[in-house]
């Protein structure tokens, strides 16, 4: 038996190439397919297994584009209702890949028809020796049951008993292999080690570790992070098939005058993807600002009209390129276009730029030292703003602008905080398109605040592979 995981950072999102001696499976695959095309051809294995363990809600999954491409069977859960060709499974049906038999154990709790793969590798022994079990069961923690509204309850009732009666009666030896990682919104104290072993979740586990089913469904159903807008698109896109890559628009370099054109549009808009110091300088009126060294994908899932079409602002082509990889990741396919020359042509075509000045961390202490009616608005999590945040600041999460930015007042000076910058400046983008123009994004963010002295360290904001949705 081999196991390949791939890892999708931002979104952290972990696939698998289950291969016996001359096959192999994808379990979970993303959009994006070539890597895995490139893993089966340098192993010498031919795929011929898509395995879905659930129908994923944080990203739109690579199924079908693998499936045309490789002639595999897509395998999913019969409970699912799938829309496409593929082989539907449930509790006890089991199939071979060479050596390895893989069964199937029903686990729902995280969604309604999640399953989870138990393979026995033949060619060593007759005990379970993997699972794979997406979103029920990960490192430090278990999948939150509260994506679907009005089944929460049932849902970590359901959990329960699919960890506590199945999961946790494989052996301990079994290994474990989740679909994501520390920074998924799908759970809520993720660690950042990406495998582990039934076992050593049983001892440190700390979902696991509430023995009792009602303490359980209650913390399972209380103050859990917000679920992003693509939560609730995704999972019906991947029931009745995504769209094939190959058929999504190819973005096309725009000079400035057809990107200007092109803007106008009533039913498109303009993401700018650079870092928030250039977005910051210069950049197109009414853009979005998300930068691609964020958790880029989560942000514009959770952000984006996701009826519009896409125009990309970018310092290279091939950064206008992986941002359109990223955006297909959340279902946003419409990327129709980017700016030719950046900003640097834009500038010299003679058009019209908006600006978001940077305060600095030793600037912000002075503007809320001297009391000039500087009004702070932290746009962290919940979480993190509860660990630690500057006195007087109001709390909104940076996706929440859109329709709370009615709470400010545009004629006073707002300045914007999170943990880096980086969602700071989404939020600063968000409330220049709805008429604010004195604004202001804190450069460094709350982490630069605490390392200039100025505020108590952060406990959140200096974990770099925390259990929390990380800024960055």
């Amino acid at each position: 038996m081999f196991i390949q995981q791939f890892f999708v950072s931002g979104l952290a999102h972990s696939s698998y190439l289950l291969g016996g001696t001359s096959t192999c499976a994808i379990v979970d695959p993303r959009r994006d397919i070539e890597i895995y095309l490139d893993a089966a051809a340098s192993m010498g294995m031919k795929i011929t297994h898509i395995l879905q363990t659930h129908l994923h809600a944080d990203f739109v999954s690579g199924h079908l584009d693998l499936a045309e491409a490789t002639g595999a069977v897509i395998v999913a859960p019969r409970s699912a209702d799938c829309q496409f060709s593929h082989l539907d499974v449930a509790e006890g049906d089991s199939f071979r890949i060479d050596d390895l038999e893989i069964r199937v154990l029903e686990t729902p709790g995280h969604t309604p028809e999640h399953i989870t793969y138990v393979v026995v590798d033949h060619g060593r022994g007759p005990e379970p020796a993997v699972i794979f079990c997406g979103d029920t069961l990960f490192v430090g923690d278990v999948g939150r049951p509260d994506l679907f509204p009005g089944m929460a309850l049932e849902l970590a009732a359901k959990l329960y008993g699919s960890l506590h009666e199945k999961l946790m009666a494989l052996p301990p030896f079994c290994e474990v292999y989740p679909a994501h990682g520390a920074g998924s919104l799908c759970g809520r104290a993720m660690g950042a080690k990406r495998t582990s072993t039934v076992g050593y979740e049983k001892l440190y586990n700390g979902a696991l570790a509430i023995g009792d089913r009602q303490r359980f469904i209650t913390s399972l159903t209380t103050d859990m992070p917000a679920a992003p807008d693509h939560f609730s698109r995704c999972s019906d896109i991947n029931r009745r098939g995504p769209a094939l890559v190959r058929t999504l628009p190819v973005p096309a370099p725009l000079p400035p005058q057809r990107f200007r054109e092109a803007m106008a549009e009533s039913d498109t808009v303009v993401l700018d993807v650079r870092g928030y110091a250039a977005f910051g300088g210069q950049h197109v009126p009414g853009s979005y600002h998300i930068d691609l060294g964020g958790n880029f994908a989560t942000f514009a899932g959770w952000v984006l009209p996701p009826d519009r079409k896409i125009l990309l602002v970018a310092e290279q082509a091939h950064e206008a390129s992986e941002a359109a990889v990223a955006l297909h990741r959340v279902g946003l396919d419409q990327v129709i276009g980017y700016l030719e020359g950046g900003m640097f042509e834009w500038a010299k075509a003679g058009f019209g730029t908006d600006h978001v000045p940077q305060l600095s961390a030793p600037e912000l202490n002075q503007r809320i030292s001297c009391g000039d009616g500087l009004v702070l608005v932290d746009v962290r999590s919940v979480g993190e703003f509860g660990a630690a945040h500057v006195e007087g600041a109001i709390h909104i999460p940076a996706p929440q602008l859109r329709t709370r930015h009615t709470e400010l007042d545009p004629d006073r000076d707002i300045a914007l905080v999170c943990s880096t910058g980086h969602r700071s400046s989404l939020a600063a983008s968000i409330l220049k398109r709805n008429g604010f123009s004195r604004v202001w994004n804190v450069a460094g963010g709350m982490t630069g605040f605490n390392a200039a002295g100025f505020a108590p360290e952060c406990p959140l904001c200096v974990v770099p592979h925390g259990p929390r949705f990380m800024g960055r």
